[in-house]
């Protein structure tokens, strides 16, 4: 909530239903809003000639009814409606659009944490990256052709981590690796912050990077199985849920990789159902500015003395006890993002002002 969902994701949905060198748009539905602007953009979309495609998934908890309703009123306005792959949720949060360019068809995409959802946008932590990568979008393109045929070929995926077929050994291979790679000189860091981890093979894998000596960091705002500071297994990690106005919710995942750092955010956490009967999609962040942002969002949740719980060995949480007037990691962020955007405002008025000045001389 820290950023605007309306002027973010709403808003290309927007300009992509109107835009007309927008030739398609495809989407992933798993839960959204009573009273959905995001249903309407696809719809006036549909109505302005556009090919829509929508994965619905019918079985999202507590939204079952809503969702067949929102697909038969999709239907009724001419968009193609699929509902997934037999026998796996589909859980990715994706949008990709296509659109004529001078130079061709470019693909923008958007893949975030959270749900399309305009109501708890306001109240859940996410993250979201807008992308026009030509590779990204290759393996969208790739996903939703998996999504709406289910046919199940060896499907080859460039920078995208979908599951049930490549998460899982992708993030089992990146801890083995930082096992590999840790040294004195370069010390082995996992950091991962997620909703939940209770898958036995990853877990083990953490166990085995702590006593190779890899320091891990783990926020997890549920259900953790890992047990932190156990002598010969899990000394080197530390586990800690923030509990504070919003519901933290975003999924994050870095790797020191020996000092090629790796960043990536997706939509599953580290849980049997999401890794081996959900399709989900984890992305990499390439972008040295963004990486920034997320190391900045590590930083100051770690070190958060106002709203951080610590889990004991035993799995009981402490909460930390704050030295002065301590600020907790949510409001940290809310003042961090007010100042981006009043630096983001200032350059905007500086260029429109420049542009004003050239064309009255």
């Amino acid at each position: 909530p820290y950023e605007s969902f309306s002027t973010s994701v709403e808003r290309m949905l927007l300009e992509a239903s109107e835009d007309p060198k927008v030739k398609a748009i495809k989407m992933t539905l798993y839960r959204t809003a009573a009273e959905s602007r995001i249903i309407k953009h696809l719809i006036n979309a549909a109505r302005n000639g556009k090919q829509v495609l929508v994965v619905v998934e019918l079985k999202a908890r507590f939204d079952e009814e809503a969702n067949i309703r929102w697909a038969n009123r999709l239907e009724e306005a001419g968009i193609h409606v699929t509902y997934g792959v037999v026998g796996l949720k589909t859980h990715c949060k994706l949008i990709l659009v296509v659109r004529q360019d001078y130079n061709g068809l470019q693909r923008y995409a958007h893949l975030g944490t959270g749900n399309y959802h305009e109501e708890t946008a306001r109240t859940y932590t996410d993250l979201g990256l807008l992308t026009s990568d030509r590779e990204i979008g290759q393996d969208l393109t790739e996903l939703f052709n998996y999504l709406t045929t289910g046919y199940k070929p060896k499907r080859q995926y460039n920078k995208l981590l979908p599951s049930p077929k490549v998460l899982k050994d992708s993030i089992q291979q990146m801890i083995e690796r930082e096992i590999k790679k840790h040294s004195s000189e370069s010390p082995g860091l996992i950091q991962m912050k997620v909703n939940g981890l209770e898958d036995v093979d990853i877990t083990r894998a953490l166990y085995r990077a702590s006593q190779a000596g890899v320091k891990i960091d783990l926020i997890v705002r549920d259900s953790c199985r890992l047990r932190p500071g156990i002598p010969g297994l899990s000394d080197n990690v530390r586990v800690i849920s923030i509990v504070g106005r919003f519901l933290e919710h975003a999924r994050i995942f870095y790797f020191h990789n020996g000092g090629e750092e790796e960043y990536f955010i997706g939509s599953a956490d580290l849980m049997k159902r999401n890794l081996e009967s959900r399709v989900e999609a984890v992305v990499p962040v390439e972008a040295p500015g963004l990486q920034a942002k997320l190391r900045y969002v590590f930083d100051v949740e770690l070190n958060d003395e106002r709203s951080a719980w610590d889990m004991c060995p035993d799995g009981s949480y402490i909460q930390r006890k704050p030295k002065g007037r301590a600020v907790g990691s949510q409001q940290a962020l809310i003042t961090w993002s007010e100042k981006q955007h009043k630096e983001a405002t200032r350059l905007k008025k500086r260029r429109a002002q420049g542009i004003g000045r050239r064309n009255v001389r």
